[in-house]
């Protein structure tokens, strides 16, 4: 069996890899984007890399998006080699828990279709009706996470969910 460690990406190598993980996966594989998946976002996210078979053949993103404890997890990228070692249920629920771990109390993400029931194994719940995200059918999807709820949000969080 191969080994996997995944970790959040601490060496300019290891982030090197993270964006080469992306770039192999949704500029030439997929095409969503031209040359680049970069945005504003990656300033300040918590880059994860996922090492099997002595390289990286995955990564993911994660930030939070306010004070209350809603993260984004995205970007989420695995190489053929790493979907052939099913390193994606271990890099998501290492996004999950580290969030979690970093006092966030629910996590939400942009996910496309053909991976919906990938997420739904995971524990993710549907929120919304598809939506097309630069070409692709994409399905808004959420989660727990093991952060205690913060006092100044006893309504939760259905102000970031859409519902009153």
């Amino acid at each position: 069996m191969t080994r996997l460690d995944v970790r959040v990406a601490a060496t300019g190598r290891e982030l090197a890899a993270h964006h080469e993980v992306r770039r192999e996966v949704f500029v030439r594989e997929q095409g969503i984007f031209a040359e680049d998946d970069r945005d504003g976002w990656d300033e300040d996210a918590v880059k994860v890399v996922a090492y099997a078979a002595g390289r990286v053949l995955g990564a993911v993103r994660l930030y939070p998006l306010d004070e209350a404890g809603l993260w984004k997890g995205d970007r989420l990228a695995v190489l053929p080699e790493g979907r052939r070692l099913r390193i994606g249920a271990p890099l998501v629920r290492f996004a999950v828990a580290t969030a979690g771990a970093r006092g966030g109390t629910r996590m939400i993400a942009l996910i496309q279709a053909r991976n919906v029931p990938f997420f739904r194994q995971l524990g993710w719940s549907a929120l919304g009706d598809e939506t097309d995200y630069r070409g692709a059918t994409h399905q808004e999807m959420t989660i727990a996470l093991a952060g205690a709820q913060p006092a100044f949000a006893p309504a939760g969080y259905a102000w970031a969910l859409g519902a009153s």
